[in-house]
């Protein structure tokens, strides 16, 4: 874990831990060539450590909770074909550097999918930092990356009459996530 420069002055030291409720994982994809399928994952657990010495990522997510409003498309994500929610009930995500580039910040970490891991680049925006009505410190954040999915094993697909195929490789996958200062 390394900072490149200071974090920012409103993220004070201590461990914020992901607020599942108000935290999201979401993709896109493209079908068929000509369209888009949009869908979240839950994120359930996960946690933003800031010392003196820099900051950690850390997140959990449940693909059994995939959503993309097509309850048999959702139904095929977690089978086997793709996601097999049975065997590989959880994605991780792991940082291994922070820094900051020009006004933003780059969390570069392990993501484990479908028990493959691999490193990527989170491209990601401080939003700052807010009291909620019931006293909690919060502070929220956009990233955004985008993946292969066969980097991931994730390789079912059906070719297209006119060529082509039904599921692109390249996933976008941006997170809006909400953490709460702990005590």
């Amino acid at each position: 874990m390394t900072v490149a420069t200071a974090l920012p002055t409103e993220l004070s030291t201590g461990t914020w831990a992901i607020d599942p409720s108000h935290s999201e994982a979401a993709f896109t994809v493209r079908h068929a060539g000509i369209s888009k399928v949009r869908g979240t994952v839950a994120i359930t657990d996960g946690a933003v450590t800031v010392s003196d010495a820099g900051a950690s990522v850390t997140a959990t997510l449940d693909p059994a909770t995939v959503s993309t409003g097509d309850a048999n498309r959702d139904g095929h994500l977690k089978s086997g074909d793709f996601f097999d929610v049975e065997k590989f009930g959880q994605w991780t995500f792991a940082s291994t550097e922070v820094r900051q580039d020009g006004g933003d910040w780059v969390v570069v970490g392990d993501l484990t999918i479908h028990g493959v891991t691999r490193s990527v680049e989170l491209a990601t925006e401080f939003n700052g930092v807010a009291v909620d009505p019931f006293g909690n410190t919060r502070a929220g954040f956009e990233s955004s990356v985008t993946i292969s999915r066969k980097d991931f094993d994730l390789t079912w697909n059906a070719a297209l009459e006119a060529g082509g195929v039904l599921v692109s490789d390249k996933v976008v996958i941006t997170l809006d996530v909400s953490v709460i200062k702990q005590a």
